[in-house]
């Protein structure tokens, strides 16, 4: 009998929940963006669950243009910093992943690395770095630009980032710290690394002043589609969020991703893609469609458009809601989020009316309705025909759609054997199946019996 295969679970978690109109119903608790308690809280139910992580996406900006439309919807307008929140909710749960978002074109190499490395052994080694190069020029006016550069080249930066931090994280070899007090030497110093980087975008010369992080280095997340977005996903990331509303899409985006890792030297077992995907959990199919619906309509469509002009990067405000968009108004090019922008294309293709494609539009993720054994029976689906490793879940209420999944459909996925009863480890590396990296400098390292 061939064994089941165990699915990875992790949660993407806004404060209210990821859907429009979570903030505006009579549930939703108004200052939890900025309460740690009550992420304190929904982190524990997530681990109480099993997920394998908890994951907060970021930007480093505010919306500072069209603020009444984003009063309606605040998209990243009041949210701690997540590196800063997760540290400080961290030892409230022992087992669970705990990941962020950390752009690598407006942060600095080292400071990525001291961050996350210092999330690394706060949590005991559940860390994980989201790699992004960030898709919005309200960031790019915080540090000196008034647009992003070029999507290529905002990549090309990423991967020379990426190639520092990691070095970085390697400055010690794991036995550096010998705390040898007869001989008064806390550290073996040919156990020390200095990196001596000078690149296209970056020069850095000098040494993380930590220890290496417990994982050796935190688990690499990643989620670009476009090609230069998978090509660095084959190279260097172990999760990527992956695209793909339908099982169809989901598994040509699969097989592509995993299909470039050879060139790289890599196994596709190295990687896992986790299909983006909102759960909507009802008494039948159909009540968590009503659910849904009656979601949607609570959202202003002012919100509905903001969120097609900041994703299409125009405006389409001045045209008539209940009629086809005009072809002429699509722009040729994106230089954002390329994958949004080609399913807001795709839904104007289709001759919907501009209502229609804002209420259709939810940024290339499934939606997955029913009771708790239909909702299993989809995610159970997609794993088995190849479409994903497992699921990103995007919760759309916080914290009802997380207590739902959690009481209704995990116990559902643990009967069937596809998912976990208890952690298998406490690193995030452990709990994901990841090999823990080798230090790039032991190899050639002197034995400490011979260092002076």
């Amino acid at each position: 009998m061939t064994q089941l295969r165990k699915m990875v679970l992790g949660g993407l978690f806004e404060a209210n929940g990821y859907h429009s109109a979570a903030w505006l119903l009579p549930s939703a608790e108004d200052r939890a963006p900025t309460d740690v308690d009550y992420f304190r809280r929904i982190l524990q139910t997530a681990e109480a669950g099993k997920l394998d992580f908890f994951f907060l996406a970021d930007t480093p900006a505010a919306r500072t243009e069209n603020l009444d439309a984003w009063s309606r919807g605040p998209l990243y307008m009041n949210m701690l910093e997540p590196i800063t929140l997760l540290s400080a909710i961290a030892g409230s749960t022992s087992h669970i992943g705990l990941g962020a978002t950390a752009s690598t074109s407006f942060y600095e190499p080292y400071n990525v690395a001291r961050l996350f490395a210092s999330l690394d052994h706060i949590s005991g080694g559940r860390a994980a770095w989201n790699v992004v190069t960030s898709a919005n020029d309200f960031a790019a006016r915080n540090f000196g630009l008034d647009r992003l550069p070029p999507h290529d080249r905002r990549y090309a930066k990423a991967r020379e980032f990426f190639q520092i931090v990691s070095a970085l994280w390697d400055t010690w070899e794991d036995d550096a710290f010998i705390y040898d007090k007869a001989n008064a030497r806390m550290f073996e110093p040919a156990r020390f690394h200095v990196l001596d980087h000078e690149g296209e975008f970056f020069k850095v010369h000098g040494a993380l002043n930590m220890a290496r992080p417990p994982q050796g280095r935190p688990v690499i997340f990643q989620a670009g589609a476009s090609e230069a977005g998978k090509e660095l996903a084959a190279e260097t990331a172990e999760v990527v969020f992956g695209t793909g509303a339908s099982l169809a899409e989901a598994t040509a985006f699969y097989r592509d991703l995993k299909g470039r890792m050879p060139r790289f030297g890599r196994h596709p077992d190295e990687l896992k893609v986790l299909s983006g995907v909102s759960i909507v959990v009802g008494d039948n199919e159909q009540h968590a469609r009503e659910t849904w619906a009656h979601w949607q309509d609570t959202v202003p469509i002012e919100i509905g458009l903001m969120y097609l002009k900041t994703d299409l990067e125009t405006d389409l405000s001045d045209l008539p809601l209940d009629e086809p968009v005009p072809a002429h108004r699509i722009p040729a090019t994106s230089n954002h989020h390329q994958v949004y922008f080609e399913e807001i294309v795709g839904l104007i293709g289709q001759g919907l009316t501009l209502r229609q494609v804002c209420k259709r539009y939810n940024r290339s993720k499934a939606i997955f309705f029913g009771d708790a054994v239909g909702v299993a029976d989809q995610m159970q689906a997609w794993v088995e025909a190849g479409a994903s490793d497992g699921f990103m879940m995007a919760f759309p209420v916080l914290p009802d759609s997380l207590v739902e999944f959690t009481g209704k459909v995990v116990p559902e996925l643990q009967r069937r054997g596809l998912f976990r009863t208890e952690y298998e480890g406490r690193t995030l590396r452990e709990n994901l199946g990841l090999a823990r990296p080798a230090n790039r400098y032991a190899a050639r390292s002197i034995p400490v019996s011979q260092a002076g």
